[in-house]
């Protein structure tokens, strides 16, 4: 018998046998589904992880004055304790690290912009030097980013997010338009691409003015900033980066060889190891969770198969009595088999990504199918047929086409 022959009874006896054939490939259904719809998640986030969170909130191959994870009361205390990076320290840094790095140092508060009538409350306010944009990759899509010379010059000027420029001025171009921050007034002259959400959370609801601007009283103590930022070409240029702004900022703290740093220089790298133990574990756990519904639907489906050679014994007598070898009915149960788990397999890669989108559509969650996993789950799907169909599949083969003809049914 040829294969696509076999191919062609078996997609007719699941025809034949809706429920039966429903029941037989639900677990090979669910969970190819469920390995389809994690690895669409985990691999979303990995990508959201990488392009969103590391590389607009802190910026790939950058080190900010800041710090991340969970820390202890006295810790905390320890860090409150703290001198603050003064403009005398992130000038000091910028002009001694020997490695070509964009610089930029910040500060950042929350308050109400208002532009005429219109209020936007809990705004990220950053008062910020000119590279700031590049260094946290925010690309001005009307408008340009403030200069250089305006931000030795204090000039009040400000670049609203995207969201932020629509709330204020509902579709009409804010260039050129007034926003009164802490009531000083500000013109707009530009507005940064859509970044969209962060956990459910608006990247585009945030305004950046000159760090010398007059708002720089509101974000900040006199002469300090929030953090000094720096990004490298490559990550080694970073390290590198990163040992010479830490001796800078030793020296000018006096401190001795065997005392802590009194500041904290981290990198994007930090939350991406975070994030890559989390989806490490993730990665480890989904195949124990998928191998649990693969054994369950390859077990049903040696019992579905079982049943189907007790029902058509006689059928196999009479094809072995018209010429039919051993290998033909042989191949003939085992296609059945594989075609009925490759097509639950299948079902369950259409059900996974719509499960995909539909988490990316109603979450905060991203997720982004894989196209490695489509093909590991119809092959999953599909092994797991031959492996079932093998024992009913011999069975059915090793039939005497005597005793076979005498079956009552």
């Amino acid at each position: 018998m040829a294969f696509w022959e076999a191919v062609r009874l078996a997609l007719q006896t699941i025809r034949a046998q809706k429920l039966k054939s429903a029941f037989s490939i639900i677990g090979v259904f669910i969970g190819v589904m469920f390995l389809i719809a994690v690895v669409s998640v985990v691999q979303g986030m990995n990508r959201y992880m990488t392009d969103k969170f590391a590389g607009t909130l802190l910026g790939v191959n950058t080190f900010p004055d800041i710090q991340f994870g969970n820390v202890t009361d006295s810790t905390w205390r320890m860090w409150r304790r703290r001198p603050r990076v003064t403009y005398d320290d992130a000038q000091a840094v910028v002009r001694g690290v020997m490695v070509p790095v964009l610089a930029a140092w910040e500060s950042s508060t929350r308050t109400t912009l208002v532009a005429g009538r219109k209020q936007a409350k809990d705004v990220e306010v950053t008062a910020a030097t000119e590279l700031y944009f590049d260094i946290r990759s925010l690309a001005v899509e009307r408008g340009r980013p403030f200069t250089g010379q305006e931000v030795q010059a204090g000039v009040p000027v400000l670049v609203l997010g995207f969201e932020l420029a629509d709330e204020l001025f509902q579709g009409q171009d804010p260039i050129g338009r007034e926003v009164k921050v802490f009531d000083l007034p500000y013109r707009v002259i530009g507005v940064v691409e859509k970044q969209g959400n962060l956990f459910g959370l608006s990247l585009d609801k945030f305004a950046v003015a000159p760090a010398s601007a007059p708002l720089k009283h509101y974000v900040s103590e006199p002469r300090v900033v929030d953090a000094v930022a720096m990004k490298a070409r490559s990550q080694p240029e970073m390290r590198e980066a990163m040992a010479q702004a830490e001796a800078i900022m030793r020296n000018r703290r006096h401190l001795r060889p065997r005392q802590a740093d009194d500041f904290a220089l981290e990198t994007a790298d930090e939350v991406l190891d975070f994030w890559g133990k989390i989806s490490r574990v993730l990665f480890v756990a989904l195949p124990g969770l998928v191998a649990v519904s693969l054994v369950v639907g390859g077990i049903v489906i040696m019992n579905i198969m079982l049943m189907a050679v007790a029902e058509r014994t006689r059928e196999i007598g009479i094809r072995k009595s018209l010429g039919a070898r051993r290998r033909d009915i042989l191949r003939q149960f085992l296609v059945e088999a594989t075609t009925l788990a490759t097509a639950g397999a299948t079902g369950g890669v259409v059900l996974g990504i719509g499960l995909a989108g539909a988490v990316a559509a109603l979450t905060p969650l991203p997720a982004a199918v894989a196209p490695w996993s489509i093909l590991v789950g119809v092959v999953l799907g599909g092994g797991v047929g031959v492996i079932a169909g093998v024992y009913p599949a011999s069975r059915a083969a090793r039939l005497d086409p005597i005793a076979a003809l005498r079956h009552e049914t």
